[in-house]
């Protein structure tokens, strides 16, 4: 691997970082915006991972990308089990069906690449998995009135199943943008 493709990899990473930052720094807009923004956070997460498994051509890509994230996360204390769990899942499909149809593909990175889209919903549904601390923590840290709009969209389950299943087309549409804008990268894969 080329020094500047190792560096373009680590810059990838910081991103995909700093995208998960912005995606929960939305929720000072509005808490919808923190609970959906997963949906169309793949936009940006698409060129990242095409970048990275156009450059990592065996099993690494979403390992690395989503590492990241986490040991980022730890470091500044956010997360849970739930979020761990969730985002080793999500890296374990994304790499068996990156696996399943070859590393060095185009095909490997797409279907490699709809699972992993939805890595930011494994930060945001401890709105849902402990709801009760999510709304304390809403109490200490949000200005007055937060929890209740919080709770609101808490509540609202079509919400949440509705963006979930739209993070299935979006990742479709973002990969597929990607390899288009991204030709050297796409030249890399068969």
């Amino acid at each position: 691997m080329k020094k500047k493709s190792v560096i373009g990899i680590i810059v990838s990473a910081v991103l995909y970082l700093l995208l998960f930052i912005l995606g929960s720094s939305t929720g000072l807009i509005h808490p919808a915006c923190y609970a959906y923004v997963g949906t169309i956070l793949p936009f940006g997460f698409a060129f990242l991972y095409f970048y990275v498994a156009s450059n990592i051509k065996f099993p690494g890509a979403a390992v690395l990308l989503n590492a990241f994230v986490t040991v980022g996360a730890l470091i500044y204390g956010e997360g849970n089990l739930v979020v761990w769990l969730g985002m080793l899942i999500l890296t374990v499909l994304s790499e068996v069906l990156r696996g399943i149809f070859k590393y060095d593909t185009l095909k490997g990175v797409r279907w490699g690449f709809i699972p992993f889209a939805f890595s930011f919903y494994t930060y945001t549904f401890h709105w849902w998995t402990n709801t009760e601390y999510s709304l304390s923590e809403a109490l200490e840290e949000m200005p007055e009135g937060y929890a209740a709009k919080m709770e609101a969209v808490i509540n609202n389950t079509p919400g949440i199943v509705i963006a979930l299943i739209l993070v299935i087309p979006v990742a479709i549409i973002a990969i597929r943008l990607a390899q288009r804008l991204m030709p050297k990268s796409r030249a890399k894969l068969n």
